[in-house]
Order: structure tokens, then C-alpha cells, then sequence
């Protein structure tokens, strides 16, 4: 029995590495831009139960400039509800990231607005080829007694109007 349950383990675990999207491994350049859009999926709450009862959560949006050195520029930080309605745009004007820079944009528990279908657009740019735009986002949640946290990473996409 147990090496069956063995072979069962390696069996997942050999499947998930070869369904694993490729990332750089060590000793590999990743591919460089000067700029785009990252599109995060976000949850402003989730279905539960079997009534299917929102539980609100919290979303943190983290952004992380992963240049050691060079600035990029986020010229915007835009959030959607659902049905891809535009509800905040975060930015009032483009704001600079230093080398290695990071910040952070919130949606607080409150906001029932994005829905379980919510996303980030973010929209950066930089004078020089840049490894892209790291991000991320934390959706935490609480009620009686219950707690739920999970993440979400964005997906980068070139976009030649950033390039202009």
C-alpha cells in the first residue's frame, strides 16, 4: 500500500512541475520591456455556503519594481468591478518606482462594488528594458470566528501604447 500511495505523490508532484508555467531559473535572463500591463484578479469577496453568501474581504495590491537598478514609471493603477466597469483609478498622475521599489494600493473590506470577478490593470513604463512589473495581491477576510486569506498574481502583457 504505501507504494502505491508513493507512486500516487510522485505521480502529482511530476505532473504539477510539468503544468507549472516556465519562470527564470537561476542563470536565466528574463525577458526585458519597457513597459506594458499587468492584469491582477482580485476578489472583493466570495461565495460561500451553500446559499452562496458573499464573505467581504480586503485586497492588498502589491507592486514590486524587480530592476535592481532602473526607475519605472506606473502610469496607472486602475480597478474594475466584474463586469470590467472601471470603479477607481488609484493614481492621480504617473508616479516613479526606484530600483527594487514597492507599493502597495488597498480595497478595503468594505467596498462591495468588484465582485468575485474584481482586477487590477496597472500600466507602467520605463526608459530602459526592465524585467516586467511584479504583481501581487493578499485578499484576507474575517467573520466569526472564520478567516480566509489566499493571493493572486498578476499576469504581464506588452502593451505598444505605453512605448510612445
Amino acid at each position: 500500500m504505501k507504494r502505491g500511495v508513493t507512486g500516487v505523490i510522485f505521480l502529482i508532484l511530476a505532473l504539477g512541475l510539468l503544468l507549472t508555467p516556465p519562470l527564470a531559473r537561476a542563470g536565466e535572463a528574463p525577458t526585458l520591456s519597457q513597459g506594458g500591463y499587468v492584469y491582477v484578479p482580485v476578489y472583493s469577496h466570495i461565495l460561500i455556503g451553500d446559499n452562496s453568501r458573499p464573505f467581504p474581504l480586503s485586497v492588498t495590491l502589491s507592486l514590486r519594481n524587480t530592476s535592481l537598478t532602473e526607475e519605472i514609471r506606473l502610469l496607472a493603477v486602475d480597478y474594475y468591478d466584474s463586469q470590467g466597469r472601471l470603479l477607481k483609478k488609484h493614481l492621480d498622475a504617473p508616479q516613479a518606482m526606484k530600483g527594487l521599489g514597492s507599493l502597495s494600493f488597498t480595497v478595503p473590506e468594505s467596498e462591495e462594488l468588484g465582485g468575485p470577478g474584481a482586477k487590477f490593470i496597472v500600466t507602467w513604463q520605463s526608459s530602459k528594458p526592465v524585467p516586467s512589473l511584479l504583481a501581487e495581491a493578499v485578499m484576507i477576510g474575517t467573520r466569526n470566528q472564520q478567516g480566509i486569506s489566499f493571493t493572486s498574481r498578476g499576469k504581464a502583457y506588452p502593451d505598444p501604447s505605453v512605448l510612445d
